[in-house]
């Protein structure tokens, strides 16, 4: 924990830029029968039956100081999936940076490893010599910023029915749009000193 919360008092360093990532899925679901829209003293109706077209995977990729977000939907999110999200994040929206700075979960995806199953060793090893993880600790996912953007995500965009991966991808890429333009930056208040008050309890007693 004192070492996420270490890593967010870092200032902001363009060329080590600290970046939280997180991911997750929602279910794809269709109509059985089109929805009534509203009219004057009517809400909209939709019918309770429903179709499932599936499952959804969420990538999502904050950047607090630098006051960027960046989501993508995939049909997976196996190894071979984390690794090319991380090349992506290295080479295509970060390619200046020295190194990245990455907090995100223990998954079992999210290892070096799997830039290894992905790639060539030459191009597994130069991803990786980029990259400086900082994982957050088993049951303190709160931690990751990224999590926090993926409840507004979930609550501002994905709270209804959804019916394919195209008209997800659309909406998402609105939201990411409209928060990165409207709340650019994110002030993160938790500190180690406050931890080591409000979260005493788990600290070994000496």
């Amino acid at each position: 924990m004192e070492d996420v919360l270490a890593v967010y008092q870092r200032p902001y360093d363009a060329d080590i830029p600290v970046v939280c990532m997180d991911e997750s899925c929602k279910q794809l679901v269709g109509e059985m029968h089109k929805p009534v829209p509203c009219k004057p003293g009517k809400p909209a109706r939709m019918d309770h039956e429903y179709v499932r077209n599936g499952v959804a995977e969420i990538f999502i990729e904050v950047e607090p100081l630098g006051g960027r977000r960046h989501v993508e939907i995939t049909e997976r999110r196996t190894k071979i999936d984390w690794a090319h999200w991380i090349k992506g994040m290295l080479d295509e929206r970060y390619p200046k940076a020295k190194r990245v700075c990455l907090v995100m979960d223990n998954l079992n995806t999210h290892r070096p490893a799997s830039l290894y199953e992905a790639f060539e060793p030459q191009e597994a090893r130069r991803l990786v010599e980029r990259l400086e993880i900082h994982y957050t600790p088993k049951h303190g996912s709160w931690l990751n910023m990224a999590e926090i953007e993926l409840s507004a995500l979930k609550g501002q965009c994905l709270d209804r029915r959804i019916p394919d991966l195209a008209t997800m991808r659309a909406c998402v890429a609105a939201w990411e749009n409209d928060r990165n333009n409207r709340q650019p930056k994110i002030h993160w208040r938790f500190s180690t000193k406050a931890a080591r008050i409000k979260l005493r309890s788990l600290y070994p007693k000496l």
